[in-house]
């Protein structure tokens, strides 16, 4: 368990209560701990990390001078979205469609910079590949969505200096082309209306669609200086609002041109050995002047990581007047941040009034130099902390390369579909680079994805304002009819994502003090997959109240019935053809609900179905005599899976089952359960999980052409060793697959079989009529 503690909302709570963010961060981590463990959270405490400490982000600065001696942290001007109330730069992410912030509401300004960026365009094109990695399991939907935020890397950016009298302009503008071996032959840039240059001059023609500007962009591959003209009449990259003007590749480029008084003339590039040769010639360059490096999409930006706030990790660089940008040593780390107290008293908004911290040598020269005052994007602590986990009290690195080889890449990964872009790419990211460093054993490091839903409360908001309301302050006329008890107006009711602020939100320790621990957790996994959004409501509470009882039940009716039998009852099995046929039935109820739960919560995540199958089992075990109640081999087996399944779920609760369940009088005939199925003398959590039985029959699946042809039913201990010959041999021995074969042949098989769960058998295949017909043709 780790916190992800830095970042302006702590930062704005703090000061709010006039806290030190640091006292105000660890009494919401106590709080929440607190909480965790209430839960029956079973965390590995000793690996505990928070974001926020300096153990913890002396190593995300050690990570930031990694990429700083690589080239791939650099400083430079650029347009940033500027909250003017929280005094920060806001992602692009964090601006809502009508241009306000998301946070203080702020309506967002744009001003010019000199930023901390991350390169991550470096990694665009692995990070890209990357996605077909056959290593990943369960990304679906959040494969296109990484795909579309990278976008296909087919272009080079490259930074173009601007030169103008006029101040306002910045001194750079990246420009994007997918024909870099044609950029010698650019002769004018365009500029959308909408941009920030375009507006820079003001204009009193409002009908004009073309206008030119008083600046000039220099191309250094020729030293020429290029016009920017204002206009939406070229076609513009996607998602950008410049344009490199080729008129020799563009019809409208030319066009343009011809309008304005621009001649050109055609390129000599014109087979693919010259196109791709020149293409390498412009990336050198590119590379040598740094002013552009690597092939990406036109959307795909560098990473912005300045902060100018305080709760931030402190960026590891000083600057000197002699030497300029220097980086911190990494024996001088953590780059610890001050006090509140040396702060501004409005609300620690920056690191630049600390003034003591601020004062420090250049690491190159011993002069006097100052510390950069921005943090870093909470992103930065976050893209990495998985990788910390393993070896958390690590002093000497950011973690063992020998532990990263055993444990690495993250089995599973569980979080909210709003990080399937932004966290998951700057980890994506991260992971990468320190791969191709050596350190960690694959490039991805999530092998698999569980997207989890949202949890929903339902709000209350009057139709006329929108103001939301506390439910007792609504009244219900009506089904779905409500009205402010106050004012007589009328409230819609909607399901929105829990919020203080729309007063829907579930106090956690309301629920632990009215329906205790296991119950709690229970409530929250029954009703929907993770996968789906929970609307939280309390109507379905009963259900699972009402299954707990049953359970208490079940095992408070074994232990009176086996109580009851006399001595030799313990030793013999009774004969009788009920008893028989109940032990049957439940030999068949366990292996099937064993199979169902265990696939249900390894492999689909579907913990609430895994929780219906249980009641499933529940309900088949409550249906017997009390004859197998007291001596069946088969109830007593069923009875320890139940319980041991329900383990996980409701750890507290399965403990008291099991405790009495153990305490019961054990059989001693022949038929006796197995050691090794069940443990008496060890705790519940301390069982081997349920397996199916070696006879059970489980499924055999033919699929052809894609679509699901049949299902057979052979014993586990037959389909665990059966090979891809044999299954084809017993699909091929069935009367409806030896109808289909005689005007249908196989062409291709591919086989899958899990041990224990069963196979599948994918079949490819062709009309045998059709195949003769195109011999025919052929001869």
């Amino acid at each position: 368990m780790g916190w992800d503690a830095f970042g302006l909302p702590a930062e704005n709570a703090a000061v709010e209560r006039g806290l030190d963010p640091t006292v105000w961060t660890k009494q919401n981590i106590d709080k929440m701990r607190e909480q965790f463990e209430k839960l029956g959270c079973s965390f590995d405490w000793s690996c505990e990390l928070a974001t926020c400490n300096p153990d913890y982000y002396r190593w995300t600065q050690e990570l930031f001078l990694h990429l700083f001696h690589d080239g791939l942290i650099y400083r430079k001007e650029a347009l940033v979205n500027w909250d003017p109330v929280d005094h920060t730069v806001l992602a692009d992410e964090q601006v809502d469609a009508q241009g306000h912030s998301w946070r203080s509401g702020a309506k967002v300004e744009k001003k010019f910079l000199d930023q901390w960026f991350v390169r991550t365009t470096a990694f665009a094109k692995s990070l890209y590949d990357g996605l077909s990695d056959p290593m990943l399991k369960g990304w679906r939907d959040v494969i296109k969505l990484q795909e579309h935020w990278i976008g296909e890397c087919n272009g080079l950016a490259i930074d173009f200096q601007l030169i103008s009298e006029d101040s306002r302009y910045p001194r750079t503008l990246p420009l994007w082309t997918d024909k870099p071996e044609l950029i010698e032959s650019a002769e004018f840039v365009a500029v959308a209306p909408c941009s920030f240059l375009g507006n820079i001059e003001e204009s009193a023609d409002t009908t004009e669609t073309l206008r030119r500007l008083n600046v000039c962009v220099l191309n250094p591959f020729t030293n020429k200086h290029l016009p920017v003209f204002v206009t939406k009449d070229v076609e513009f990259p996607p998602f950008m609002d410049n344009h490199i003007g080729i008129p020799c590749s563009s019809e409208v480029d030319a066009e343009l041109c011809k309008t304005v008084g621009i001649e050109f003339r055609s390129t000599n590039v014109t087979t693919s050995n010259d196109v791709d040769g020149k293409r390498r010639e412009i990336v050198e360059k590119a590379k040598k002047w740094n002013i552009g490096r690597y092939p990406v999409s036109s959307k795909l930006k560098d990473w912005l990581i300045s902060r100018q706030r305080y709760w931030g990790t402190p960026i590891p660089i000083v600057h000197c007047q002699l030497c300029g940008v220097q980086p911190v040593p990494s024996k001088e780390l953590p780059v610890i941040l001050p006090t509140p107290e040396e702060l501004s008293k409005e609300g620690a908004s920056s690191l630049d009034q600390a003034k003591d911290w601020l004062s420090t040598k250049c690491p190159k020269c011993g002069g006097k130099a100052t510390r950069e005052t921005d943090t870093m994007d909470t992103f930065v602590d976050s893209s990495w902390y998985f990788m910390r986990y393993i070896d958390s009290r690590n002093n000497k690195k950011l973690f063992s390369k020998e532990k990263a080889e055993k444990m690495l890449p993250v089995d599973l990964l569980i979080g909210g579909k709003e990080h399937a872009v932004l966290h998951l790419y700057y980890a994506r990211f991260m992971n990468h680079f320190l791969h191709s460093k050596g350190l960690l054993p694959t490039s991805e490091p999530f092998k698999q994805l569980l997207v989890q839903g949202m949890v929903m409360g339902q709000t209350f908001r009057i139709k006329d304002t929108g103001e939301y309301l506390n439910k007792n302050e609504v009244e219900k006329r009506g089904q779905n009819q409500f009205i402010h008890k106050k004012s007589g107006k009328a409230v819609t009711c909607h399901w929105e994502k829990m919020s203080k602020s729309k007063y829907n939100g579930v106090d956690p320790m309301d629920m632990f003090t009215e329906y205790g621990t296991d119950t709690t957790r229970l409530i929250i996994l029954a009703d929907v997959a993770p996968t789906s959004h929970r609307n939280w409501s309390s109507a379905t509470f009963p259900g699972i109240i009402k299954w707990q009882h049953r359970l208490w039940l079940t095992v408070k009716d074994f232990l009176q019935l086996r109580n009851e039998l006399a001595p030799e009852q313990l030793h013999a099995s009774p004969k009788g053809e009920k008893f028989v046929e109940q032990e049957l039935m439940l030999f068949d109820s366990r292996n099937y609900y064993v199979r169902g739960v265990t696939l249900n919560i390894t492999d689909t995540q579907q913990l609430s179905v895994a929780i219906s199958k249980m009641q499933g089992l529940t309900n088949s075990i409550r249906r017997s005599s009390p004859e197998n109640i007291a001596q069946g081999r088969e109830y007593e087996r069923a009875l320890a899976a139940q319980i041991i399944m329900l383990a996980p779920l409701a750890p507290h609760f399965a403990s008291e089952l099991w405790a009495g369940f153990c305490s019961a009088p054990r059989l001693l005939h022949s038929k006796i359960v197995s050691e090794r199925e069940i443990q008496w003398d060890k705790d519940v959590l301390q069982q081997n999980w349920p397996e199916v039985d070696m006879e059970y029959k489980i499924p055999l699946t033919a699929y052809v052409n894609g679509h699901k042809f049949l299902e057979l039913k052979v014993a586990r201990y037959v389909l665990d060793k059966t090979t891809v010959e044999e299954a084809m041999q017993i699909v091929m021995a069935d009367d409806k697959f030896q109808k289909y074969l005689k005007v249908w042949r196989v062409v291709d098989i591919k086989f899958d079989s899990v041990s224990g769960y069963g196979a599948t058998i994918q079949l490819s295949t062709e009309k045998i009529s059709d195949k003769l017909e195109i011999n025919n043709t052929q001869t």
